[in-house]
């Protein structure tokens, strides 16, 4: 009888893996795909180099006439004032959505299922298209500009901030519902206050995506320093689009620092308030990690 062999028996890769690696190879050649299709790559950066150091240079010095300088002041106090009233606009119909949406508020499903679809649908249609579609329909100016945005804003905190609500610590929850808690009382004392920290981080954060929202939609004449830059662009007027593009960007600043100050303020930057540590044994958006 001829003994039996000492090395290591072959395996065939298991299913699992050989999916892994099948996924891979789709992600690899979507990817290349992509890239030749839309002509991505150093050759047309190389095609384009001369208009690109027409446009650098026309952009220098920047403007720094009296007279811009305070219609750019006056712009850029437009478009704080319609990142502020989108964002308030925004929560107020992007939180009670994400409320209803988030699973552990336990929803009855035709309701959660109505607000997923609500806020897919605030979030598909881009602030660009909304704002042509206000601008239609209210006429040219900052309103236009702020239901836009407030309406995609919408749709992207109700998503976000359902995550944060299902992520959740569920021990509490789960002892609010055995006490005879009610979904509103459970969702009210037992989930919000958990994810306040992280709730108003979202919030604050949407501020900033609201001012660069802002400078988009102002290119169909929707308000604000974008309706400016719009005007520059076409006119050709570089040195005046060098001073309002600076402008945006230090506006934007600013409302990330005021941003991180209410952050650090409500513990969400150090995860020190309620919401701050999820479950150890849930992931980031509320699912079981096995």
């Amino acid at each position: 009888m001829s003994a039996p062999s000492r090395g290591v028996a072959w395996r065939s890769p298991s299913p699992r893996r050989s999916l892994r690696w099948l996924l891979g190879a789709v992600v690899v050649a979507a990817v290349l795909w992509s890239l030749a299709g839309t002509g991505v790559g150093l050759g047309s950066l190389i095609e384009g180099r001369a208009g690109a150091a027409q446009l650098i240079s026309g952009l220098f010095p920047p403007d720094l006439d009296a007279d811009l300088l305070s219609r750019v002041f006056t712009a850029a106090v437009e478009t704080l004032q319609m990142s502020v009233a989108a964002l308030l606009l925004g929560a107020v119909i992007g939180l009670p959505l994400a409320v209803v949406m988030a699973g552990n508020v336990q929803a009855p499903r035709w309701l959660g299922a109505a607000a997923r679809t609500v806020a897919t649908l605030l979030r598909s249609v881009h602030e660009l298209l909304w704002a042509l579609l206000f601008v239609a329909t209210v006429g040219l100016g900052p309103a236009a500009g702020v239901y836009a945005i407030s309406l995609h804003s919408a749709g992207v905190l109700a998503k976000l901030c359902s995550e944060q609500l299902e992520a959740v610590d569920p021990g509490p929850v789960e002892a609010m519902r055995l006490t005879g808690g009610s979904r509103f009382t459970t969702a009210l004392l037992g989930i919000i206050p958990q994810a306040r920290a992280h709730l108003a981080s979202q919030v604050l954060y949407q501020w900033e995506c609201n001012i660069r929202s802002s400078v988009v939609i102002g290119f169909v004449g929707a308000g604000g320093i974008g309706q400016a830059l719009g005007i520059a662009l076409h006119l050709f007027r570089y040195q005046e689009l060098a001073t309002l593009v600076a402008s945006v960007v230090i506006l934007v600043i600013g409302v990330d620092r005021i941003s991180k100050v209410f952050r650090s303020r409500l513990g969400a930057a150090s995860g020190r308030a309620g919401g701050g540590t999820p479950h150890p044994h849930r992931s980031f958006f509320g699912r079981s990690v096995r």
